[in-house]
Protein backbone atom coordinates (compact mmCIF):
# COMPACT_ATOMS: atom_id res chain seq x y z
CA UNK A 1 0.00 0.00 0.00
CA UNK A 2 2.61 2.43 0.97
CA UNK A 3 4.69 1.78 -2.14
CA UNK A 4 1.39 2.54 -4.38
CA UNK A 5 1.21 5.43 -2.51
CA UNK A 6 4.48 6.97 -3.53
CA UNK A 7 4.33 5.75 -6.64
CA UNK A 8 0.46 7.71 -7.05
CA UNK A 9 2.44 11.30 -5.74
CA UNK A 10 5.39 10.72 -7.88
CA UNK A 11 2.77 10.39 -10.85
CA UNK A 12 1.02 13.79 -9.33
CA UNK A 13 4.12 15.55 -9.27
CA UNK A 14 5.02 14.80 -13.05
CA UNK A 15 1.27 15.84 -13.76
CA UNK A 16 1.25 18.71 -11.89
CA UNK A 17 4.90 19.89 -13.31
CA UNK A 18 3.91 19.23 -17.13
CA UNK A 19 0.67 21.91 -16.71
CA UNK A 20 2.83 24.58 -14.99
CA UNK A 21 4.77 23.78 -18.10
CA UNK A 22 2.23 23.97 -20.68
CA UNK A 23 0.57 26.80 -18.68
CA UNK A 24 3.52 29.34 -18.19
CA UNK A 25 5.21 29.08 -21.40
CA UNK A 26 5.71 33.03 -21.76
CA UNK A 27 8.41 33.40 -18.75
CA UNK A 28 11.64 31.36 -19.33
CA UNK A 29 12.09 31.41 -15.40
CA UNK A 30 9.22 29.56 -14.88
CA UNK A 31 9.53 27.03 -17.81
CA UNK A 32 13.02 26.07 -16.16
CA UNK A 33 11.71 25.83 -12.62
CA UNK A 34 9.03 23.46 -14.19
CA UNK A 35 11.28 21.53 -15.98
CA UNK A 36 13.12 21.08 -12.30
CA UNK A 37 10.49 19.89 -10.51
CA UNK A 38 9.74 16.99 -13.94
CA UNK A 39 13.28 15.91 -13.35
CA UNK A 40 12.72 15.81 -9.33
CA UNK A 41 9.89 13.79 -10.17
CA UNK A 42 11.49 11.71 -12.76
CA UNK A 43 14.70 11.27 -9.66
CA UNK A 44 11.90 9.95 -6.93
CA UNK A 45 10.78 7.28 -9.49
CA UNK A 46 14.00 6.22 -10.25
CA UNK A 47 14.99 6.01 -6.87
CA UNK A 48 11.89 4.09 -5.36
CA UNK A 49 12.32 1.78 -8.22
CA UNK A 50 15.98 1.23 -7.56
CA UNK A 51 15.27 0.66 -4.51
CA UNK A 52 12.12 -1.88 -5.05
CA UNK A 53 14.19 -3.95 -7.85
CA UNK A 54 17.46 -3.55 -5.72
CA UNK A 55 19.47 -2.35 -7.45
CA UNK A 56 22.72 -0.38 -7.01
CA UNK A 57 22.38 3.52 -6.87
CA UNK A 58 25.15 4.47 -9.74
CA UNK A 59 22.35 5.65 -12.62
CA UNK A 60 21.02 7.96 -9.51
CA UNK A 61 24.48 9.51 -9.36
CA UNK A 62 24.73 10.11 -13.54
CA UNK A 63 21.12 10.90 -13.12
CA UNK A 64 21.60 13.93 -10.68
CA UNK A 65 24.65 14.99 -12.54
CA UNK A 66 23.24 15.43 -16.12
CA UNK A 67 20.66 17.17 -14.33
CA UNK A 68 22.65 19.53 -12.94
CA UNK A 69 24.18 19.91 -15.88
CA UNK A 70 21.05 20.81 -17.16
CA UNK A 71 19.79 23.35 -14.99
CA UNK A 72 23.45 25.01 -15.11
CA UNK A 73 22.91 25.51 -18.61
CA UNK A 74 19.29 26.56 -18.59
CA UNK A 75 20.20 29.28 -15.96
CA UNK A 76 22.93 30.77 -18.03
CA UNK A 77 20.77 31.02 -21.60
CA UNK A 78 18.29 33.20 -18.84
CA UNK A 79 21.21 35.25 -17.70
CA UNK A 80 22.08 36.20 -21.34
CA UNK A 81 18.67 36.55 -22.32
CA UNK A 82 18.17 38.64 -19.20
CA UNK A 83 21.40 40.97 -20.20
CA UNK A 84 20.61 41.04 -23.87
CA UNK A 85 16.94 41.59 -23.64
CA UNK A 86 16.00 43.15 -20.52
CA UNK A 87 13.13 40.19 -19.49
CA UNK A 88 12.38 36.72 -19.51
CA UNK A 89 9.54 37.05 -21.55
CA UNK A 90 9.64 35.11 -25.00
CA UNK A 91 7.40 36.91 -26.90
CA UNK A 92 10.17 40.52 -26.29
CA UNK A 93 12.68 38.83 -28.79
CA UNK A 94 12.74 37.57 -32.03
CA UNK A 95 13.58 33.67 -32.50
CA UNK A 96 14.64 34.43 -36.40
Amino acid sequence: MMMLDSWLFIFIMYIIGNLIFVSKRKHLLIVLLSLEFIVLSIFFFLMIYLNYIENNMYMLMLFLTFSVCEGALGLSILVAMIRTHGNDYFQSFNLL
